[in-house]
């Protein structure tokens, strides 16, 4: 697997509707989890709320979405971040490791409950970026 670079988006209660929109707008394969599936909080009410969202279109499109927890920050403008995905868990260190500098860590790149190792920071440009390494140790 190729290292992908694809935009991630984050929404307040809707993102299950929002990809199934997308889904209808670019067809392709869309596949949901939920917190309660990836077991990504202990909130009751968040259970059922979109964890990660992919999209696949025919052609190649990748979108990825997610409700943003109620413990986070949600701007409607802002809620736009980048994804850095993929198995080369040095390529994709590397660029953590730069992109982290001077950075505000959201998320610390560590082993996520679906078994990756992923991380979020907003860069010093005021970037949100995500880093997923798929199958990777951890640091």
């Amino acid at each position: 697997m190729t290292t992908r670079l694809n935009p991630y988006l984050s929404f307040r209660d809707t993102a299950r509707d929002a990809m199934e929109f997308y889904r209808s707008v670019l067809g392709g394969e869309l596949t949901l989890s939920t917190f309660g599936d990836l077991q990504g909080s202990e909130d009751p009410a968040e259970q059922d709320k979109i964890m990660h969202g992919l999209l696949v279109s025919p052609s190649g499109l990748t979108l990825m979405g997610a409700d943003t927890p109620d413990s986070m920050q949600f701007n409607p403008g802002d809620n736009v971040s980048v994804s850095l995905s993929g198995e080369d868990d040095g390529e994709l260190r590397g660029y953590w490791d730069k992109l982290s500098e001077g950075a505000t860590i959201t998320a610390p790149l560590n082993r996520a409950p679906w078994g990756d190792t992923f991380g979020m920071c907003t860069d010093r440009f005021g970037v949100n970026w995500l880093v997923n390494i798929t199958g990777a140790p951890t640091a």
